[in-house]
């Protein structure tokens, strides 16, 4: 179980990266926007109490039971990665500037090619929207390939997006999990065939 930061950890974590969890080949690679101080603090991805990464993951089908972050790993075997836009973390992800978001879909870019998993998924319209040079893109599948990867957008699912419910991102999760053609976990799926 993830352990909580101390207020210190939290403010000690401005402008800490977390490693990424990716391998070659993966059938869908998440990108969050960019570490939240608990994330940066703990070292995992999606970390903070309250975001709905992990909820809807699993009620998506994409896992067959609902993730701790402490667990990330366990998500390679699935054929699923997560990665972040820009790596530095912020308190929010409104304090990055347009230039970092820029920077960091070039950085983006250059993983995509090299690990080539079928599908980017980035978590949050708004820094895909900066990132991608994109500013009438819509949650869902984009024209936008990236080397042989296309490209899914997915709604923020911080706690602070009240606009996407869990339900509702779970829906979205399982319409890529779909498009990616990746097993229902929820069903009894036996999961990625490498």
């Amino acid at each position: 179980m993830t352990s909580r930061p101390s207020r210190d950890e939290l403010a000690a974590a401005v402008h800490l990266t977390v490693p990424d969890v990716t391998a070659p080949g993966l059938r869908v690679l998440f990108s969050g926007i960019n570490p939240g101080l608990w994330s940066a603090a703990t070292g995992l991805h999606f970390a903070r109490p309250g975001n709905r990464f992990w909820p809807a993951l699993h009620r998506s089908g994409l896992t067959s039971r609902q993730l701790d972050p402490s667990e990330q790993a366990e998500l390679l075997p699935l054929g699923l990665g997560i990665t972040n836009v820009v790596a530095r973390a912020s308190a929010r992800a409104d304090e990055l500037s347009r230039a970092e978001l820029v920077a960091g879909g070039e950085v983006l870019r250059a993983k995509v090619r090299c690990l080539r998993p079928a599908w980017l998924a980035v978590v949050g319209i708004g820094a895909y929207r900066s990132a991608f040079a994109s500013p009438r893109a819509v949650v869902g599948p984009q024209e936008e390939t990236v080397g042989e990867a296309r490209v899914w957008v997915l709604p923020n699912p911080s706690g602070l997006n009240a606009r996407w419910p869990v339900p509702a991102l779970a829906e979205e999760f399982a319409r890529l999990r779909d498009a990616a053609g990746l097993p229902d976990l929820s069903r009894g799926g036996v999961g990625f065939p490498r």
